[in-house]
């Protein structure tokens, strides 16, 4: 399984999304994301993976119609495993300020387990 971690900003927004948005992203994470990581092939089309153009080294995922969120990839933390930092969620907003923070890593971080499962 690929490690996560969240950033607080992520988290917060997560919170405020209703319940049924926060389903939706679980599944798309979940159903989509993490077996095409874990695989090393391609994301899902439906996934609509991108380099977000303003900030190198940061993607978008969208997740719903208005629905996206914001990641990079960071250090491994277990060998052999992609790991991911979120940033950002909500809608296509998002990405007019893509990173959380101001940064792709640091302290105050969350495991994504935590959050979304």
């Amino acid at each position: 399984m690929p490690t996560f971690e969240t950033l607080p900003r992520f988290t917060a927004a997560l919170e405020r999304l209703t319940p049924a948005k926060r389903r939706r992203f679980r599944r798309a994470v979940l159903e989509a994301f993490v077996p095409d990581l874990r695989a090393g092939r391609p994301f899902h089309p439906g996934l609509r993976v991108k380099g977000v153009r303003t900030t190198p080294g940061v993607y978008e995922l969208t997740w719903a119609p208005d629905g996206r969120a914001t990641w990079s990839y960071v250090q491994v933390v277990v060998a052999g495993l992609p790991h991911v930092v979120w940033h950002r969620i909500g809608t296509h907003s998002i990405l007019d300020q893509p990173l959380a923070e101001g940064r792709r890593t640091g302290s105050g971080m969350e495991r994504i387990t935590d959050v979304i499962m």
